[in-house]
């Protein structure tokens, strides 16, 4: 029985490794709130444009220090207020073409134990900057 030629072994593995290393993607951010608890809903929809989606996380903070509660609001790498989210907004704009920014998408992940009150300010600082796309992070529910 002649040998089973593994000359081509290694490159086979480094092309794997090349392939997943282009088309991985990293975290864009870090949170600082704790994993937020999605609350559940029946009728979701998935958001088409990833690129032009602006998310807002809102949770309870993972270092203590910031204060206890679930009422923080994350803006890319850092725990805000709702007066910070106008500036957020603008920002993102900047980034994309001016023919894409009616299109773009305030996504807002927030935790179940999360306070109304909170997601309202942040609704209403968003409707100062004509930001009124907004969608609700859900996870799958069942109907009952």
């Amino acid at each position: 029985m002649p040998a089973v030629n593994t000359a081509a072994l290694p490159d086979i593995v480094f092309m794997l490794l090349f392939f997943f290393m282009v088309t991985t993607t990293m975290r864009e951010t870090d949170l600082r709130i704790e994993n937020p608890r999605l609350p559940s809903a029946t009728e979701i929809k998935k958001l088409e444009h990833k690129s032009l989606v602006c998310t807002i996380y809102v949770g309870k903070a993972k270092d203590e220090t910031k204060g206890a509660g679930y009422n923080k609001i994350q803006l890319n790498d850092k725990i805000a207020s709702a007066d910070q989210v106008p500036s957020f907004i603008i920002n993102a704009r900047t980034k994309v073409s001016e023919a894409e920014i009616p299109f773009m998408t305030t996504s807002i992940k927030a935790d179940r134990e999360s306070s109304v009150g909170t997601i309202t300010d942040i609704r209403l600082k968003l409707r100062d900057v004509n930001a009124l796309k907004v969608s609700y992070s859900t996870q799958k529910g069942t109907s009952n």
